[in-house]
């Protein structure tokens, strides 16, 4: 079954992230994503992600589509215009990529290439209206297509750390909605029953919520991101956990594992995020008795 007909069944789906090369050796990525075929529903490929320049997300892509699976990858305001942007779409759709993200990318400044021009012609609510538009088969301008792309089109909600600030992301999700996202992807998820106090509030748009499982891969990155991180919600119980585990490197597989089982009585999806430790997924996968 197709990631959209899960979708639109109600019907549990499960999402790992894998990132393009920095180069052109692929030969990782596709490995990875052959150790995970027929246990998740769909890659997602980030494009360019925390500003690092990668090869593109289209190109991963339709990696995977070869790979006989389904792809799901990122579109960012930042780095493309609008003439850029819809030639990538119509691009994905020939390559066989029907699913899209639509994203805030990294600020510049945390990347590799600090001095690249931002562009920033479209904000997320206008690309995902873009991307409408071309389903209807007109373009930003109102030109007519010679021939039309489907798609099933996805946003994210934005980092909250209380209660205001959740309702001025909700806000900006509503308009992400309206113009046409399908699904909603939150941030990473490491306190469930927390999570599961402001799920209320995001499940009233009636869009599928998948969530965001991120591999905290040391003790020191827990403890960064529960300083650093707003929202996270990574308790001293957790970070405790870690630094007393015989073996810390699967104890945090083990969390990733057991937070993605806990989420599946509540979402109707998840994204795992390992940040470089692809290779790791199959274990998370079984852990979470996927």
């Amino acid at each position: 079954m197709s990631f959209q007909r899960r979708l639109t069944s109600g019907e549990f789906v499960v999402l790992a992230e894998m990132n393009t090369p920095k180069g052109v050796n692929v030969s990782a990525l596709v490995a990875n994503a052959r150790k995970i075929k027929g246990r998740v529903d769909a890659v997602i490929v980030p494009d360019m992600d925390n500003g690092v320049m990668r090869m593109s997300a289209l190109a991963g892509g339709a990696l995977i589509h070869q790979q006989g699976m389904e792809a799901i990858i990122h579109l960012y305001c930042r780095d493309r215009n609008r003439m850029a942007l819809q030639g990538d779409v119509l691009a994905a759709n020939f390559l066989g990529i029907q699913n899209l993200l639509v994203v805030s990318g990294e600020e510049m400044a945390n990347g590799d290439h600090r001095d690249a021009a931002v562009v920033n012609d479209l904000d997320e609510v206008e690309l995902i209206g873009a991307i409408k538009a071309l389903q209807n088969g007109v373009d930003m301008s109102g030109f007519s297509l010679d021939g039309t792309p489907e798609f099933t089109t996805g946003c994210t909600l934005g980092a909250f750390a209380d209660e205001k600030t959740l309702d001025a992301e909700l806000a900006d999700l509503e308009k992400k909605v309206a113009a046409g996202a399908s699904f909603v992807v939150t941030p990473p998820v490491f306190d469930v029953e927390r999570f599961a106090a402001s799920l209320e509030k995001i499940a009233a748009l009636n869009v599928p919520v998948i969530a965001s499982v991120f591999l905290l891969k040391s003790v020191g990155i827990a403890r960064y991101m529960s300083l650093n991180e707003p929202g996270a919600h990574i308790s001293e119980e957790m970070i405790k956990r870690i630094r007393k585990a015989p073996d810390r490197e699967m104890e945090c597989l083990r969390i990733a594992g057991e937070t993605i089982a806990q989420l599946k009585k509540r979402v109707q999806g998840v994204k795992i995020e390992t940040q470089g430790w692809e290779h790791k997924l199959p274990t998370i996968l079984g852990f979470a008795g996927l």
